[in-house]
C-alpha cells in the first residue's frame, strides 16, 4: 500500500533535536492502553520507511529495537490470549513488524551507545581542558557547549529502550529462568526513566518554541511538536471505521505509565515460583489490587501456565496432590490419570488464566466457571455414594481410595466457594451494587464465607490426619487429635469477613425495617428480580444449596436493632484482630488488610451505638454507607438533619 502524502520532509541528516523530540515513549504507552499499533507507535514515519534512515545509525538502531520490542510484546499477549479484551492490540494492519536485521538490533544499539558514551566522555574532557572542538566525533547539533547535555539526554533514551527490550526478552524465557535478570533490567529501566525526567528541564531551556500548552498535554520532553509523527498517518488502514486520530498520551503521562508498568513487572519477577496453589491464588488476587494493565497481566499468565503446567514445571495433578497432602501418592500414575483429577487440573488451569484478565472479564468468566466447579463436585459426591455408600467421615479408618476421593471433594468445594466469594467481591470493585442492594449482597457474602470456612477446616483436618499417618503408626493415633487440631490464621481472617458481612447485612436489614431506608423501590424491576440479576450465576450452580431470595427475605424480616446490638459482630472482630496481627507480623499485605478491617469494625461499632442511642426510627437520623476504609466493606456514616 502506498503511503499517503505528508507535509514532513525526509532529510539525509537528521539532527539530534528531531530524534529526541520523536522519542516514541508516548505513542508506545498509548498503544499499551488499548489503541491500535497503527495509530500509535506507527504514527512515526521513520518506522514506516526504515530503509530511508539506514545511514543514520542512532535513529535506525532506536527504531529497530522499538519494533523488535513491540513484536515481542505482541507475541506474549497473543500467547496469553488476554488480547481478547482488546481485539485491536495484536493487529498489525499489514504494517512492517518484522524487518530484516531486527534480530541484531541489540548489537547495533550497543555500538551506537558506546559511540555516544565516548562522545560524552570527550565532552567532559573538553570542559576540563577548555578545548573548543570535538574533531573525533560528529556533533549531535550545532552548539558545542550544549553537546554534553544532548548526549546525556540521548543516552538515557537509548539505554531505556535497550533495558526494556531485555526485560521483555528475559521474562519470556521458559520456567521463569530469566526472572532474576529481568528484575535487574527493570531497575535499570527505572533509573533511565529518572534520567529522562532530569533531562526535561535542559531540553525545555533549549527549545526555541514557547509552548502555550501545559505539561499535561505535551507529547515531548521539550514541549515542542514531535518531528516525524502524524496522528492521521494510518487512519485509512483501519476497517471499516471512518478515519480518525486517537488522543495520544502526554509525555509526563507516558513516563508515569512506564513507571507503573515496570513496577508491576518487578512484582511478577519477584514471584518465588512457589508451587503451592493457595499461595499462587493469593498472589494473583493481591497483584490485581493494583489494577495492572494488559501487558503485565499477559506476562503473569504466560509465567503461571506454560505447556499445561504450573510455571512450566509442575503438573497440575501434582499441585492438587500437594494441596491435599496425600501420603505416598505424589507422582502415582493412577492418581494422575484419574478422571476427576484430570478435570480438576483443567479447571485450575482455566482459573489461573481467568484471574489474569481485567476485573470485568474476570467476574463474568468466574461466574460462568462456577457451574463447571459445581458440576464436578456433584459428580465426585455421586461417585463416592456409589462406591462407598453414605458414610461421610473423612477421618475414619478407611482405605486410601476412599480418603482421596473425599479429600478431592472437599478441596473442589472449597475452591468453588472461594471463586463465589471473589465473584461477589468484584461486584464492589465494578460498582455493580446500589446502596439499596448492599443488604442482600452482604447477606449472600456471609453465607458463602461460612461455607468457605467449613470446607477449609475439613480440608485442613484431612491434611493433618495424613501427616499423622505418615509420622505415626495407626495404633498411636489419638482419639482427640481432630478436636485438638489448630486451624491457621487464614480461617480466623475469614471469620472476620463473616462477622463483617453478617453485621452489615443485619444492620442494613434493621434500618430497612425500622427506618424504612435503603429500600429504593424501582419502577423497572422488583427486589427479587435484582436478586436474580446479581446472583443468577450462583443460583444456577446452587452455591450454596437451598439458598433463595425467600431465604434472604426471611432473614431480613427477623432482623432487629436490638439483635444487632446483642450480637455486636463488630466488637467480636476487634477481639480477633490482635491475635491475627501477631500471626501476620511478617506479611505486610495482610497486616494492611487487618488495619482496614479494624477501622471498618471500629467505625461501624461507633455508628451502631449512635443509631441505637438515638433510635433508628428517628426521622432526623440520616445513615449512609461509604467505602472509606476498605474497598469491599462499607462504613456507616450517621448524621442528623
Amino acid at each position: 500500500m502506498a503511503l499517503p502524502q505528508f507535509h514532513l520532509v525526509w532529510t539525509e541528516h537528521l539532527t539530534f533535536n528531531e530524534l529526541l523530540m520523536s522519542s516514541t515513549i508516548f505513542s508506545h504507552a498509548t498503544w499499551h492502553k488499548g489503541h491500535t499499533l497503527a495509530q500509535t507507535v506507527f504514527t512515526c514515519i521513520y518506522l514506516m520507511k526504515m530503509e530511508r534512515i539506514s545511514s543514520h545509525a542512532v535513529l535506525n538502531s532506536f527504531c529497530r529495537i522499538l519494533r523488535a520490542t513491540c513484536n515481542s510484546v505482541i507475541s506474549v499477549v497473543s500467547t496469553a490470549r488476554t488480547h481478547e479484551e482488546e481485539d485491536l492490540f495484536t493487529m498489525s494492519f499489514g504494517l512492517p513488524l518484522n524487518g530484516e536485521g531486527d534480530d541484531k538490533c541489540l548489537s547495533v544499539l550497543n555500538s551506537v551507545e558506546e559511540t555516544i558514551s565516548r562522545q560524552l566522555r570527550a565532552c567532559k574532557s573538553q570542559a576540563l581542558s577548555k578545548k573548543k572542538t570535538l574533531e573525533e566525533f560528529e556533533s549531535l547539533q550545532d552548539n558545542p557547549e550544549l553537546e554534553e547535555g544532548y548526549c546525556r539526554a540521548l543516552l538515557c533514551r537509548l539505554r531505556f529502550r535497550k533495558h526494556f527490550h531485555h526485560v521483555v526478552t528475559c521474562m519470556r524465557k521458559p520456567q521463569g529462568r530469566g526472572l532474576d535478570l529481568a528484575r535487574k533490567h527493570v531497575t535499570s529501566c527505572l533509573a533511565e526513566l529518572s534520567s529522562m525526567l532530569k533531562s526535561q528541564e535542559f531540553l525545555k531551556s533549549q527549545s526555541d518554541i514557547t509552548s502555550q500548552k501545559g505539561d499535561e498535554s505535551c507529547t515531548t520532553a521539550s514541549g515542542c511538536r514531535p518531528i516525524g509523527f502524524d496522528v492521521s498517518l494510518n487512519s485509512r488502514l483501519l476497517s471499516p471505521a471512518p478515519p480518525r486520530a486517537v488522543q495520544i498520551l502526554a509525555w509526563s503521562d507516558a513516563i508515569r505509565y512506564f513507571e507503573k508498568l515496570l513496577h508491576d513487572l518487578d512484582i511478577i519477577c519477584a514471584l518465588s515460583l512457589d508451587p503451592v496453589l493457595e499461595n499462587v491464588l493469593h498472589f494473583i488476587a493481591q497483584f490485581q489490587k493494583s489494577v495492572p494493565d494488559l501487558v503485565p497481566r499477559a506476562f503473569l499468565q504466560t509465567l503461571l501456565v506454560q505447556d499445561g503446567k504450573l510455571y512450566g514445571r509442575d503438573l497440575f495433578c501434582d499441585v492438587i496432590s500437594r494441596a491435599l497432602s496425600l501420603p505416598d501418592i505424589i507422582g502415582d500414575k493412577e492418581f494422575q490419570s484419574n478422571e476427576f483429577v484430570v478435570q480438576l487440573g483443567q479447571l485450575v488451569t482455566n482459573l489461573l488464566k481467568i484471574l489474569c484478565t481485567n476485573t470485568a472479564w474476570q467476574r463474568r468468566k468466574l461466574g460462568k466457571s462456577l457451574q463447571d466447579w459445581s458440576t464436578i463436585s456433584i459428580q465426585l459426591e455421586l461417585a463416592l455414594k456409589r462406591e462407598f455408600g453414605e458414610t461421610r467421615n473423612v477421618l475414619a479408618d478407611e482405605n486410601m481410595c476412599m480418603r482421596v476421593s473425599k479429600q478431592l471433594l472437599v478441596w473442589s468445594q472449597e475452591h468453588t466457594y472461594w471463586i463465589a466469594s471473589r465473584f461477589l467481591i468484584l461486584g464492589f470493585e465494578l460498582d455493580l451494587y446500589s446502596p439499596s442492594e448492599y443488604c442482600m449482597v452482604y447477606w449472600y457474602m456471609h453465607v458463602v464465607f461460612i461455607k468457605l470456612i467449613e470446607k477449609m477446616q475439613l480440608r485442613i483436618l484431612a491434611s493433618n490426619e495424613n501427616s499423622r499417618r505418615k509420622g505415626k503408626k495407626k495404633k498411636d493415633h489419638s482419639k482427640d487429635s481432630v478436636r485438638d487440631t489448630p486451624f491457621p490464621s487464614s480461617c480466623l481472617l475469614l471469620q472476620c469477613y463473616v462477622l463483617l458481612s453478617e453485621g452489615l447485612s443485619m444492620l442494613l436489614a434493621a434500618l430497612r425495617k425500622e427506618s424504612k431506608s435503603f429500600q429504593s423501590p424501582s419502577i423497572f424491576n422488583t427486589e427479587q428480580e435484582r436478586f436474580m440479576q446479581h446472583f443468577d450465576l450462583l443460583q444456577k450452580a446452587q452455591i450454596p444449596e437451598c439458598i433463595t431470595y425467600y431465604s434472604f427475605k426471611e432473614a431480613a424480616a427477623q432482623a432487629h436493632m436490638a439483635d444487632v446490638m446483642k450480637y455486636n459482630f463488630f466488637k467480636e472482630i476487634q477481639k480477633i484482630i490482635p491475635s491475627l496481627k501477631g500471626s501476620f507480623a511478617s506479611e505486610p499485605e495482610k497486616l494492611a488488610e487487618l488495619r482496614q478491617i479494624e477501622q471498618v469494625a471500629e467505625h461501624n461499632r461507633i455508628a451502631l451505638n449512635i443509631i441505637n442511642h438515638v433510635g433508628a426510627s428517628d426521622p432526623k437520623l440520616r445513615v449512609s454507607f461509604e467505602f472509606t476504609h476498605h474497598p469491599h466493606f462499607a462504613v456507616a456514616v450517621v448524621k442528623r438533619s
